[in-house]
C-alpha cells in the first residue's frame, strides 16, 4: 500500500499562526493540528470556558468537514487545561458533543497555551467512506 499524505487547510478556521497544516491526511486517518478559542477572522474568544470550549470545538468540526470527516468519525482527542479546574465546565461542553460517539481521550493540565488562551484541542479521525 502506498501512503499517501495530504495536507488540509480550512478557510473556515483560524489562519494557521505558525508552519503548519490545520489537519494532515494519511490515507483515510486526518491528524489535527490543536485549536485554540479563536474564531475564523482570527479574534481570540473572550467570556466564559464554555463559550471557549464551544469555539474550539466549532474550529474542530470545521476542520474535519474540510478534510472529509466528521465529529462522529474522531477516534482519538488531546485536551489541554492550562487550569485543571476548568475540567467540568469544559466536559459539560465536550459532552453535548460526544455524547454517543466517546472517542478515546486525554486531558491534562499544562502550564502555558499559545496566545495565553486557556484550553487547546487537537484530534484525530477517520475519513468518511
Amino acid at each position: 500500500m502506498v501512503t499517501t499524505l495530504t495536507p488540509v487547510i480550512c478557510e473556515s478556521a483560524p489562519a494557521a499562526a505558525a508552519s503548519y497544516s490545520h489537519a494532515m491526511k494519511v490515507n483515510n486517518l486526518i491528524f489535527l493540528s490543536g485549536q485554540i478559542p479563536v474564531t475564523p477572522d482570527n479574534k481570540l474568544v473572550e467570556g466564559s470556558i464554555a463559550d471557549k470550549a464551544e469555539q474550539v470545538i466549532q474550529n474542530i468540526k470545521n476542520v474535519l468537514e474540510a478534510s472529509n470527516s466528521s465529529l462522529d468519525r474522531v477516534v482519538k482527542v488531546n485536551i489541554f487545561l492550562a487550569d485543571i479546574n476548568h475540567f467540568a465546565e469544559f466536559n459539560s461542553v465536550y459532552a453535548k458533543y460526544f455524547n454517543t460517539h466517546k472517542p478515546a481521550r486525554s486531558c491534562v493540565a499544562v502550564a502555558a497555551l499559545p496566545l495565553g488562551v486557556d484550553m487547546e484541542m487537537e484530534a484525530i479521525a477517520a475519513e468518511r467512506d
